[in-house]
């Protein structure tokens, strides 16, 4: 936990931009019947009855200080898809820095391993070499700021009935084009010093 908060807390550097990733699902339901749309006086309604149509997996990068955020749309979530998603971010939108300093949870997907799944072993360990990762402890991933992005994206965008993967990746596009316009940073304000003292019963007792 305090590897993370010290992260957090570190000043904006260009050349080792501080990114956290997530991963989520969104279940894909179609309509029986047409709905009826708003009117004054009245929401627009659904029948209670629908059509699954599956999932789809929601890979979501976000750079709190910079206020920037990408999110991607895959048919699965298995290693090769959570290494073709970082490599995006190392190759095209942070090709000029150093290293990502990559903040996750500790789900068995996300290593510089899962290259290896993705790439030959030169790229593999080429790709793995730009980051610089730190995982959230477990049960703690209420530390990984990806999640209040995420928690953003379900209540401005996903909170509807979408029936299929290309209509939530325009849904999403669009989205994610206005947040990025507005470039709103996140500010992170919980600090090792308030986890030693709100969270102490976390820590070991040391006998004096």
């Amino acid at each position: 936990m305090e590897d993370v908060l010290e992260v957090y807390h570190r000043p904006y550097d260009p050349q080792r931009p501080v990114v956290c990733l997530d991963e989520t699902f969104k279940q894909l339901i179609g309509e029986t019947r047409q709905p009826l749309p708003l009117r004054p006086g009245a929401a627009e309604r659904f029948d209670h009855v629908y059509v699954g149509n599956g999932t789809a997996s929601l890979f979501l990068a976000c750079e709190p200080l910079a206020g920037w955020r990408q999110v991607a749309v895959t048919d699965h979530r298995r290693r090769a898809e959570w290494a073709w998603f970082v490599r995006d971010l190392i190759e095209e939108h942070y090709a000029g820095a150093n290293k990502i300093v990559l903040v996750m949870d500790q789900l068995n997907t996300h290593s510089a391993a899962s290259f290896y799944d993705a790439f030959p072993p030169a790229e593999a360990r080429r790709l793995a070499e730009r980051l610089e990762i730190h995982l959230t402890p477990k049960h703690g991933s209420w530390l990984n700021i990806a999640e209040i992005e995420f928690s953003a994206l379900a209540r401005q965008c996903l909170a509807r009935r979408i029936a299929c993967a290309d209509t939530l990746r325009r849904h999403i596009d669009k989205w994610q084009e206005a947040r990025n316009a507005d470039a709103t940073p996140v500010q992170w304000h919980f600090t090792t010093a308030n986890a030693r003292i709100k969270l102490r019963s976390l820590y070991p007792a040391v006998e004096p």
